[in-house]
């Protein structure tokens, strides 16, 4: 996994976790795994920090500024964000992880929106007091989320300490000083520069991956198969009674009203003959157009759906289970010639 996605550990974690039910097990599919990376981490977690730290780089060189008199919006929001870590805890102590990461992201949300609502960057140009208070509160929260992530996104948690100075200072905070310490992330802290936490996953990258689970289902679907049991035995003159002759396919139709017939024109070697197949939900008329096959040619005519059949082409199927023509593996084999 690392391999194809470095550094997305994390994203794994959060996948997996995100999509857990409680009781039975795990569905993952790589679509989901894009959504939630795509939809949840970059667009609500990575937008949210990524804001935070380039504006206050912007308008402050990276330095926490000193809050002003907060408003009740603010007031509220540091007072909602103190109360996660108890949220959170009471899920995981119930084994709700699920729950408890749903949680974790809730306080993304609560810094996205106070952002969104306050819009510091129109602020600036009329109030550059009150845009140092509105900063200080998303740090706060991009604080408390460098502490909570941990547990769940353990990689994450690093980098985001390191991107609000955490880990330079020495500074270790836990739950509970998120809840009870008013100043998590002091004014006058030296913040570095913003790096992106999570990378849009593209979709080329997730049908890669679809294709090689693809591919190995078909493996093991080969390397598990049985060959079916072997038919009653029958003579030498039986087998030799059957006319099984090389031809190609000329013309092509879907059969009117009807799913899986192909009705065919196929030169024998001996004549040009109308042959009904039951192959058209593997292939279309265009695609069976000049391919070269065996045939019965001595099989009593058939009327299927008021056409008479007049011989049958040989399939088998590959390992993937579709069906597939049988015919001549050298050049030079000319229409007509028995195959015995």
């Amino acid at each position: 996994y690392l391999q194809d996605f470095p550094d997305k550990q994390d994203v794994l974690r959060y996948a997996l976790t995100s999509n857990a039910p409680e009781t039975k097990d795990n569905d993952f599919t790589w679509k989901d795994f894009q959504a939630r990376n795509n939809n949840e981490l970059v667009a609500v977690f990575g937008n949210f920090i990524n804001r935070v730290v380039v504006l206050t780089n912007k308008y402050y060189e990276g330095v926490v500024p000193q809050p002003n008199e907060f408003s009740d919006i603010d007031g509220a929001t540091l007072t909602e964000m103190r109360a996660y870590p108890a949220v959170i805890a009471s899920s995981v102590e119930r084994y709700r992880f699920r729950e408890a990461l749903g949680e974790l992201m809730n306080l993304a949300r609560l810094g996205n929106k106070y952002l969104a609502d306050e819009e510091p960057w129109k602020v600036i140009k009329e109030d550059p007091a009150r845009v140092q208070t509105q900063m200080y509160v998303a740090l706060q929260i991009a604080t408390a989320l460098s502490v909570l992530a941990e547990p769940f996104l353990p990689s994450t948690s690093a980098k985001l300490k390191t991107m609000l100075g955490l880990t330079r200072s020495g500074a270790v905070l836990s739950w509970n000083d998120v809840t009870i310490n008013k100043n998590i992330l002091p004014a006058g802290s030296q913040i570095g520069q913003a790096e992106l936490l999570f990378a849009k996953i593209e979709d080329e990258e997730i049908q890669k991956q679809v294709d090689k689970l693809e591919a190995t289902k078909t493996a093991n679907i080969a390397e598990n198969k049985q060959a079916v049991p072997q038919k009653e035995t029958v003579t030498f003159e039986d087998f030799a009674k059957m006319d099984i002759r090389t031809g190609t396919i000329l013309e092509a139709e879907k059969m009117p009203k009807a799913n899986k017939l192909l009705v065919l024109k196929v030169d024998t070697g001996i004549d040009v003959r109308t042959i009904v197949s039951g192959i058209a939900e593997s292939f279309t008329p265009e695609e069976v157009i000049g391919k070269r096959v065996s045939v019965l040619v001595n099989l009593a005519p058939r009327s299927l759906r008021g056409v008479e059949s007049q011989g049958m082409i040989l399939m088998t199927n590959n390992a993937e289970g579709k069906l597939v023509f049988i015919n001549p593996d050298a050049d030079g084999v000319g229409n007509g010639e028995e195959i015995r």
